[in-house]
């Protein structure tokens, strides 16, 4: 009969862990959480202090009842679940539920689940940690106070199914910032010039670049300044006036957080933030590996961490030594400085044995977890080795009053990019030669200008790995919430996902503007960060919970009042239109459904058809005599297509204006108060007066 109960989050856990322990444990799963606040009301008892109403959550009954008989037949019980606040909370809930005093329960937090972690937990229990679960539950009662005020007011005045959240708002309104950043900006002209140039006793030409003007850095905003550059250096005789020799250093990556590996997940494997959680969540419970049965593979994959364990550490820098010898060791330990914001009781994510190389184990991973292992192993062992070196050349060359820069480099030791190399590091590997038999002497012969225009870019819409950076970098949300955040905006059809960009959908702006215009103080970064500070600060033991809770909630009953009285509702009833239902003959009617507007047949649910609904805009088609339309892709982004589609194809994402540009004739678009020419090599652009742009 077991002497000790082990109560771990997952199923999966279970099996990893109960191989590691003898017959006097048992090991089982709560299956995540067992209580919480009711999903039917707020769950929160203002007039008592705001005391948090827990329930038994539908479903987990059965689970309780089986894990009481479990404590009876045991002297002592260990709580094994996650060492984070979610993980705290939920044992706290447990032992709250199965009446658990400190006699009979202690907490084990492992940062692997490996032997040793485990075994090394045992020696080592605590009480709960009340600072945790005071954290986790002032992140919850302030999530339900802004979803369960807001969202009824959203219902009322948009649509019902709708929700708003304290960090989803705020990630949607960068989204949307970020998109009238995008549809307002204005092109500006640049020139760049080149020389192709042959060195004497060269077969192939380099190619210097224009640097300055009299020992002046230059810009070219225009082909007539372009074009003076060119006349001025017209039969000049170039020559090397400097040859500067150096050497680079690339420093070795820090391991990953979740926010990083989030990130690079997205840009190399083209991951999901989700996607990536749950085959990490995967690697972390268990992998059954041939001979050694199953085991986890990374360590715990929730974290704001760069630090690295000694024994871990050690670990790599045996692996590195014994496999790339001993110039690749990096000299330091390569660890980010720690932020004010970071929880550093965690870990860095990292392999738990790096001789589970990713060949290795390839064969007991499936194709996605092998991709995600061997950038997390990857990653681990170059930021335990030596920085990159690479030596410089730069040569200035003189052509009359004009200096050019030839540049270039070469990798001279390789040191961590022996392991892991980005996307970037290969491109600049591949573009980067060094000039040979060169020097102050050498003859130039020109052999051509290659001048080209430019404009300047928009900044990039959102991707998920984009947002997670912002989000971080502006402090809000912290590891645990990253992907769920934006699930949950993609799920809510607040925004769409097209080859890996975000774009907001007709309903995200509308719920966007009532956030803004109604509650600003909710959907600003700056406040949102604060509270993160809070709730960092509540774990730290510095501030009450209910202190933070007290002084948020009058403020939101307020502003919700407020909105109540100063909001209009958005009509979006039923519009009879002139289109005739195909199947019965009724005029149709325009609908609003989770992608924005549709044309139905009122006679639902007698008659079913339905087809696209698409906004006129009375302006004409510039490719031929239709009208434009505005229509949205299969997703629910908005752009302007020509009712004649599929005969013409026209189509844009910005709004045509009917007026032609008067310098080269083509269609002017619409970005923000200004029309701008939409043939970007002419570059006209005019502010939009008010009775032009009604």
């Amino acid at each position: 009969m077991p002497k000790y109960l082990v109560i771990v989050e997952s199923p999966a856990k279970v099996k990893t862990i109960k191989k590691f322990l003898g017959a006097n444990y048992n090991v089982v799963a709560s299956n995540g959480h067992v209580r919480d606040l009711p999903k039917s009301t707020l769950g929160v008892d203002i007039e008592n202090d705001y005391e948090p109403k827990y329930i038994t959550i539908r479903g987990k009954g059965d689970k309780l009842a089986e894990l009481r008989k479990e404590v009876k037949k045991v002297d002592k019980v260990y709580l094994a679940t996650d060492p984070d606040r979610e993980g705290e909370a939920i044992s706290w809930h447990l032992a709250t539920a199965l009446k658990l005093d400190d006699k009979k329960m202690s907490r084990i937090t492992f940062n692997e689940i490996t032997k040793n972690a485990v075994k090394a937990s045992l020696k080592n229990p605590r009480t709960i940690d009340m600072n945790l679960v005071d954290a986790q539950q002032a992140r919850r009662m302030l999530d339900r106070m802004v979803g369960y005020t807001i969202s009824p007011l959203l219902w009322q005045k948009v649509k019902r199914g709708l929700s708003a959240g304290r960090v989803q708002s705020v990630a949607l309104r960068m989204i949307c910032d970020r998109e009238e950043e995008i549809n307002e900006f204005i092109p500006e002209e640049y020139w760049t010039l080149d020389v192709n140039l042959l060195p004497g006793g060269h077969k192939k030409p380099i190619v210097a670049k224009l640097h300055g003007y009299k020992n002046k850095k230059i810009e070219i905003k225009n082909r007539s300044e372009m074009d003076k550059v060119l006349a001025a250096i017209d039969n000049a005789t170039y020559s090397i006036s400097e040859i500067k020799k150096g050497e680079r250093i690339k420093k070795s990556p820090l391991p990953f957080t979740t926010s990083t590996l989030q990130q690079e997940a997205s840009k190399t494997l083209n991951f999901s933030t989700q996607k990536t959680m749950r085959i990490a969540q995967q690697l972390y419970e268990g992998i059954d590996i041939k001979g050694q049965g199953t085991i986890g593979i990374i360590s715990y994959l929730r974290t704001d961490s760069t630090r690295v364990s000694e024994e871990a550490d050690n670990m790599a820098r045996e692996f590195i030594n014994k496999n790339y010898g001993e110039n690749y060791l990096a000299k330091q330990n390569t660890q980010k400085k720690s932020d004010n914001k970071i929880q550093d009781a965690h870990e860095a994510i990292r392999p738990t044995n790096m001789e589970l190389t990713p060949a290795r184990i390839k064969d007991d991973l499936s194709r996605d977890q092998f991709r995600l292992y061997q950038l997390i192993w990857k990653r681990f062992t170059a930021s335990r080795m030596e920085n990159a070196k690479y030596e410089t050349t730069s040569i200035k060359i003189s052509a009359g009053d004009y200096d050019f820069i030839c540049a270039a480099s070469k990798l001279a030791f390789d040191g961590f990019m022996s392991v892991y190399m980005t996307e970037d590091d290969k491109e600049e590997n591949k573009s980067n030669v060094l000039m040979k038999n060169i020097d102050k002497d050498s003859k130039l012969q020109f052999v051509e200008h290659l001048e080209k225009q430019h404009f300047t870019q928009p900044p990039a819409h959102y991707t998920e790995a984009g947002l997670v950076k912002a989000l971080e970098e502006q402090g809000i949300g912290r590891p645990s919430t990253y992907a769920p955040t934006i699930s949950t905006i993609i799920a809510r059809r607040y925004i769409v996902k097209e080859n890996k960009n975000l774009y907001v959908t007709e309903l995200g702006e509308i719920v966007n503007e009532i956030m803004k215009t109604a509650f600003p103080v909710i959907v600003d970064s700056s406040f949102t960060a604060n509270l993160e500070s809070l709730l960092d600060g509540i774990e730290a033991g510095n501030i009450q919970w209910k202190t933070v809770v007290r002084n948020f909630y009058p403020d939101l009953v307020e502003a919700v009042s407020n909105a109540e009285k100063v909001l209009e509702k958005i009509k979006i009833e039923d519009e009879v239109t002139d289109v005739v239902c195909e199947e019965c003959g009724r005029n149709m009617v325009i609908k609003y459904g989770p992608h924005g507007k549709f044309l139905a047949c009122p006679g639902f649910p007698e008659c079913r058809f339905t087809k696209p609904y698409f906004e006129k805009t009375g302006i004409k088609c510039p490719k031929c005599d239709g009208e434009l339309v505005i229509k949205k892709t299969k997703k629910g982004r908005k752009y302007y297509g020509c009712e004649n589609a599929p005969e013409c194809d026209f189509m844009s994402w910005q709004k045509p204006l009917e007026e032609k540009c008067p310098e080269c004739g083509s269609y002017l678009i619409q970005k923000g108060s200004k029309a701008v020419c939409s043939n970007e090599t002419c570059g006209y652009v005019k502010v939009i007066n008010k009775k032009e742009n009604e």
